[in-house]
């Protein structure tokens, strides 16, 4: 489909390889045209943007089955070449195919512009859709995907597996444009109350909250009746530690816990407490929240392992002590469901360690793997004797994934590195790339942006000395690109379990009927509002959701991925 002004557009046919199967059609209304189709023929929509286009046609009433975004998979071919950053506009893809200056995104639209895509009564100078250059980009990325299996790091089920990324990563986007028009369930009396009973009465012309005030006030006196500190000014808050014989670096909460000063449990109250009031306080209700519901702005893709991003409303960032302003309608529930220890679970799956793996096919990966850190014979001894085996066996694997190198970590990874040295060595394979300036990929194919122009240039002068190539700038630069993609192998794969669980998720939410409805996602949590009575039968489809996302992306492997499932009244009660 292309999107004409003033409420127009066409609509082309098209074969599975991306070549046209009949002539382009004009048609006067597009939202009634794409209506009517979706409910004769469900297809696979072709458009530019999912981001742009489907939130119009959700407010009209329209909900489509399945797409393909252009513009996401071109970002994700774009990012397998390593180029990431170049514009990805379906015009920009046209240009870049015949040679011709590429020319820059866009910015994305406010609303008002969104809606003249459709609006007839709409007179401002929207460029309309080609869809030609939209047919021939959508084949040209068809051949693109085809063309991964013969490329040297390619092989045998790379393309398909990067299909399978260009679907999951296109039905994101319409998760995410069904979340944001849909809500999340918020009850605005609930969290008025949450904050009055944390914060005191609503304050009003800018003030601040009587709580915060409180604090304010005794903060100023714990430094003395001459001094006076502003809690929110971080440069009167090191002067005042300083004057007290308390010279700090920094005001982090980090910092301030090592201080004995009768200042810094009041300080550390009130940094939290106004947080809580500037990021999700009355001003963010008034703005976010209406006819009880949250709509946020949800980014499919907006972080390069392929986690999610918000354009508004923070709604990745809902503070635990908010959870009980989400609120199930009346003769509803929530179904919360998250995915326990995803991480861990992905780098068995991936790494193939048949150890590990029996390990991972059990509830509890951390206790299945604790017998590698318990007293016994051949255990690790040191520092972390207090810890429990579970405690140990988390530390280790954490370190493993994120590059944890010092300490009693170091101790611990000697451990894994010997029960389970194909997992352990999976990740440093990883590392090992990042440090030669290499790509890596997640399992479907997502790649890790290439090192900039400067990183290269540092680490190829390298550092003077032996010593200095242990601590210098050059091997900072190389851990730390090392530490980054050991991770993303791992974090990114997970991101493609994580939109192939929501793809699957909302095609059985839909075959159970129209009121079941995603409202809420988080990295490897999800919910779902739904009548009561469907509740069940919600969460048989989440753990189908999660068994057919395993083996999709890892076949036969033993690696369970169990979902924590709780029905609730409120988001507050689901942990």
């Amino acid at each position: 489909m292309a999107a004409g002004v003033r409420g127009g557009g066409a609509l082309r046919p098209l074969a599975e390889d991306g070549t046209p199967a009949g002539p382009a059609e004009d048609v006067p209304d597009l939202v009634v045209a794409i209506g009517e189709r979706e409910r004769a023929e469900a297809p696979r929509w072709v458009w530019p943007s999912t981001a742009r286009l489907y939130p119009r046609l959700l407010d009209a009433g329209v909900r489509v089955g399945r797409c393909h975004d252009l513009e996401l998979v071109e970002s994700l071919l774009l990012g397998h070449a390593g180029r990431y950053g170049e514009p990805r506009s379906v015009r920009a893809a046209w240009a870049r195919s015949r040679g011709e200056p590429v020319p820059a995104d866009a910015p994305p639209p406010e609303k008002p512009a969104q809606a003249s895509l459709f609006d007839d009564d709409d007179e401002r100078d929207v460029p309309a859709d080609d869809i030609a250059q939209v047919v021939a980009v959508h084949a040209a990325q068809q051949r693109a995907i085809a063309g991964l299996a013969g490329e040297p790091e390619g092989g045998p089920g790379a393309a398909g597996r990067f299909a399978l990324l260009a679907a999951a990563e296109s039905a994101g986007a319409l998760v995410a444009a069904e979340m944001g028009h849909d809500g999340l369930p918020w009850s605005a009396a609930e969290h008025d109350a949450l904050l009055t009973g944390l914060l005191g009465p609503r304050p009003s012309g800018g003030l601040r909250p009587r709580r915060l005030q409180d604090l304010a006030d005794r903060i100023s006196a714990a430094f003395g009746p001459r001094t006076h500190v502003n809690p929110d000014s971080p440069a009167q808050i090191l002067k005042a530690f300083a004057a007290a014989g308390h010279p700090i670096p920094s005001t982090r909460a980090h910092v301030l816990r090592g201080v004995d000063h009768p200042a810094v449990p009041l300080l550390l109250e009130y940094k939290e407490l106004a947080r809580l009031h500037t990021a999700h306080g009355w001003a963010w209700l008034d703005t976010w929240v209406s006819g009880g519901r949250f709509r946020p702005e949800y980014v499919a893709g907006g972080v390069v392992s392929g986690r999610w991003a918000t354009s508004g409303g923070g709604a990745l960032q809902i503070p635990r002590v908010l959870r009980g302003a989400v609120v199930a309608d009346p003769g509803w529930s929530l179904v919360v469901a998250d995915a326990a220890q995803l991480e861990p679970r992905v780098l068995a799956a991936l790494a193939g360690d048949r150890a590990f793996a029996e390990a991972a096919a059990h509830g509890d990966l951390y206790a299945a793997l604790s017998g590698a850190f318990d007293s016994g014979p051949g255990a690790a001894r040191g520092p972390a004797d207090g810890m429990s085996p579970r405690d140990k066996a988390k530390l280790a694997l954490l370190s493993a994934m994120y590059g944890g190198g010092t300490g009693e970590a170091v101790r611990l990874l000697a451990v894994l590195r010997n029960r389970f040295p194909d997992a352990f060595e999976y990740v440093e394979a990883a590392a090992r790339a990042g440090e030669r300036g290499r790509l890596v990929r997640s399992r479907l194919g997502r790649t890790c942006p290439p090192p900039s122009a400067d990183w290269r240039e540092l680490t190829a002068a390298g550092d003077d000395g032996p010593a200095e190539r242990r601590r210098g700038p050059a091997a900072q630069a190389l851990r730390s690109r090392g530490r980054f993609t050991r991770n993303f192998v791992v974090q990114a794969t997970a991101a493609d379990w994580a939109l192939a669980l929501l793809a699957s998720l909302r095609r059985r939410l839909t075959a159970l009927g129209p009121e079941p409805r995603l409202v809420f996602f988080l990295h490897d949590e999800v919910i779902v509002h739904t009548p009561a009575g469907l509740a069940a039968d919600v969460a048989a489809a989440v753990r189908a959701s999660a068994e057919e996302a395993r083996r999709l992306l890892f076949g036969g492997t033993p690696v369970v991925f169990p979902m924590e499932i709780a029905v609730v009244d409120r988001y507050a009660d689901a942990k």
